[in-house]
């Protein structure tokens, strides 16, 4: 009788990592297991103001700890003898500058309280400046464009953007940087024990999405590029990756024997190569041929994957890159995204929430412990009441309209500097009306990245919309559905991209030949499908319009900087 193996899969979001124990077999979930990074939580390192979104490595390690011993918890010794495999995936671009033995400076004595040697989180926008350089010089040195398969537009919330801006601004932190990974590198490096900058397997989905590597170009850009856009770049390129990085379904290695100890696994568990979350997320979800699979949370990702025969001469402007391999190895990966969506939401909760916190907390009415339950049942509600009310307004063309950069532009065509906006208020305008503006404000930004992939010749047959909110907001989902004019199906389970490293993971370990392969037996399913009602679609395309000329408006008149 053939034994049954397991698989674990990582998925290090925002604000916490989320584990979870598969039966590789039949991709059924036997345990899982979230935990919140602690420095994260109490807001260490961060300037919201500025910008500027830090996270320490130790957060990672004590969370992932916490999170695998979660769940091999309470399961047998014969099912925790027969983990054959893990993966993860992280966000990204999520980097750190590492010394020669690959470890990251925030791990040193004397850089363990300096933001600029952790995590430079992927919403971090303070490198601006230095992606505009990035631009600039692609399009003008003389020489290949090496943004062409990055949308054409270089982002500040990317690799080489985050090393120049830290480079230029901490010179500790230049002359003690070696090498610089991505998180998702990182993760499989430490576990076993590959942790040379030089010699590292590097992830295709990273790098090509990310870092403009591409195999066009032979690897990364030149060292002349680099040089010419700061001689402060000289020799960072060689301490990276050159010609090769590689898809998620091959193996790192296996864990070492400190890491097998600690986490209470076999030595012999192979780790595959890491991705970012949409990505392995839209695996999990089932992605295939001209599916759009939308990851929702407090960000939109956006992955598409088609045959990359069939749209080898198509180079869509203002995406996340378009690279072979980085979804589905021998499929062209193609990322688009919004900046904010539900942290839209959770911004205006907080607004609201403002004279709650600050006016009961300083009440000489109530003892400390009803004001901290009160405090906390106001604020908890504060969304869900909000849905109810928005959901009884009629749609009308004169409410509101919000424009969704409120953290600046992901895609179509990346700007962090933009902002975001709520027009058209009267003294009627309600709390529930500028609700309802801003979830629709975030449905018109999926809109247009819909609208660029459609007009530049990439098909979309089908929209699978993955993560929380899809999930827990029928209100949010209707509207998108109305928005986009199309069904939306939602996966049935909470954690697919955790679901979809657990698929990688078991291709690594070899339970399965290929993704697909592992995919068609343990993708999740879908439990929900979100019909578009015709006489909303007629009405929101008037809105979409206006979402359209106020972007624009904003775009072109306002100061952004």
């Amino acid at each position: 009788m053939k034994q049954t193996k397991y698989v674990i899969g990582m998925d290090f979001g925002t604000d916490s990592v989320r584990s979870v124990l598969i039966n590789a077999a039949d991709g059924s979930e036997l345990a899982s297991a979230t935990s919140e990074y602690k420095m994260w939580k109490e807001g260490k390192y961060c300037i919201p103001s500025k910008n500027q979104f830090r996270q320490h490595p130790l957060d990672y390690i004590e969370s992932m700890k916490e999170t695998i011993k979660g769940v091999l918890s309470d399961v047998s010794e014969d099912i925790r003898e027969n983990v054959v495999g893990m993966a993860v995936d992280t966000t990204g671009s999520t980097i750190i500058a590492v010394n020669e033995e690959g470890t990251p400076l925030a791990m040193t004595p004397e850089f363990k309280e300096n933001p600029n040697a952790m995590f430079i989180l992927w919403k971090d926008h303070t490198a601006t400046k230095e992606a505009k350089e990035i631009n600039e010089l692609a399009k003008t040195w003389g020489g290949e464009d090496y943004t062409k398969y990055e949308g054409g537009i270089y982002s500040s919330e990317w690799f080489w953007a985050k090393i120049l801006r830290t480079i230029r601004v901490d010179d500790e932190v230049k002359s003690n940087a070696y090498s610089w990974l991505e998180h998702c590198d990182w993760i499989p490096a430490i576990l076993t024990g590959e942790t040379d900058p030089k010699t590292l397997k590097r992830s295709r989905c990273a790098a090509g999405h990310k870092a403009m590597w591409h195999k066009d170009f032979g690897g990364l850009p030149p060292e002349e590029f680099f040089v010419k856009l700061d001689p402060l770049l000289a020799g960072t390129r060689d301490r990276l990756f050159m010609d090769e990085t590689y898809t998620s379904d091959e193996v790192v290695g296996t864990l070492t024997p400190e890491w097998a100890k600690e986490l209470g696994l076999p030595e012999s568990v192979k780790v595959s190569v890491g991705a970012f979350d949409s990505h392995m997320g839209a695996v999990g979800g089932a992605v295939s041929d001209y599916t759009l699979c939308r990851v929702i949370g407090t960000s939109t990702c956006d992955i598409l994957v088609a045959p990359t025969e069939e749209v080898k001469d198509i180079l869509v402007s203002g995406i996340c890159g378009q690279v072979d391999g980085s979804v589905i190895p021998g499929m062209e990966g193609m990322e688009a995204g919004q900046s904010a969506f539900g942290d839209i939401y959770a911004w205006f909760k907080n607004v609201l929430a403002w004279p709650i916190k600050n006016i009961i907390s300083e009440s000489t009415l109530l003892d400390e412990a009803t004001k901290e339950k009160l405090i906390k049942e106001a604020t908890d509600g504060i969304l869900p009441k909000l849905t109810a009310e928005a959901e009884k307004i009629p749609l009308e063309t004169s409410l509101p309209v919000a424009i969704d950069w409120m953290n600046g532009r992901r895609t179509p065509d990346a700007n962090q500097l933009l902002k975001g906006a709520i027009t058209g208020l009267n003294l009627g305008s309600d709390a529930p009306r500028i609700f309802r503006s801003l979830v629709e404000a975030t449905a018109f930004g999926s809109r247009a990245i819909v609208d660029r992939f459609q007009e530049q010749g990439v098909n979309i047959k089908k929209i699978i919309a993955l993560g929380g909110i899809p999930q827990k907001s029928p209100f949010v989902m209707q509207i998108l559905a109305d928005v986009l004019n199309r069904n939306i199906i939602v996966a049935s389970s909470l954690q697919t991209c955790a679901l979809g490293a657990s698929i990688f993971a078991a291709t690594a370990a070899g339970v399965y030949d290929s993704v697909a392969e592992a995919q068609k037996v343990m993708q999740s399913g879908f439990d929900k499908e979100y019909e578009p009602i015709p006489e909303n679609v007629d009405k929101y395309k008037v809105l979409y319009a206006k979402y359209k000329e106020i972007g624009k408006f904003l775009e072109e008149k306002i100061h952004t900087d």
